[in-house]
């Protein structure tokens, strides 16, 4: 069985959630969840394609990805930017000092919801072509 939809659906309910940890000034798990919309985007297009990788990398998910498709710039510049969230946002031992809620602003949220936003409509319109409705 294919779970690619159901990676899919994931992203999108990890982006909701994105955005309202922005909007409740939880900078730093909103820029992770961010990464999660974009490595679970990722997952649900090499399942798409026939493949499946266990990587949380997004930069290597995409290397795979781009092995069997084109893939726009700015979803190869969103991941490399939202890859570096997935650590740091979560651990103090990333920084020399201070915890991770301190190191992230409003803006730093901002622009990984939009970059997470940019990968799910790449992987959106890979996964589920325009007008196949949502299972």
């Amino acid at each position: 069985m294919n779970r690619k939809l159901d990676w899919l659906k994931e992203a999108e309910g990890e982006l909701k959630a994105a955005r309202d940890l922005l909007s409740t000034g939880n900078y730093s798990w909103a820029c992770f969840t961010a990464q999660q919309v974009g490595e679970k985007a990722f997952k649900a297009i090499l399942l798409g394609l026939g493949k499946y990788s266990p990587s949380h990398n997004m930069v290597d998910l995409l290397k795979e990805i781009m092995l069997l498709m084109n893939v726009p710039a700015d979803v190869v510049k969103a991941s490399n930017t939202l890859n570096r969230y997935y650590i740091p946002t979560r651990y103090p031992d990333s920084f020399s000092s201070g915890a991770p809620v301190d190191q992230y602003s409003q803006p730093d949220a901002k622009e990984a919801i939009d970059l997470a936003t940019a990968v799910h409509d790449f992987a959106r319109s890979t996964v589920r072509p325009p007008g196949t409705p949502a299972p």
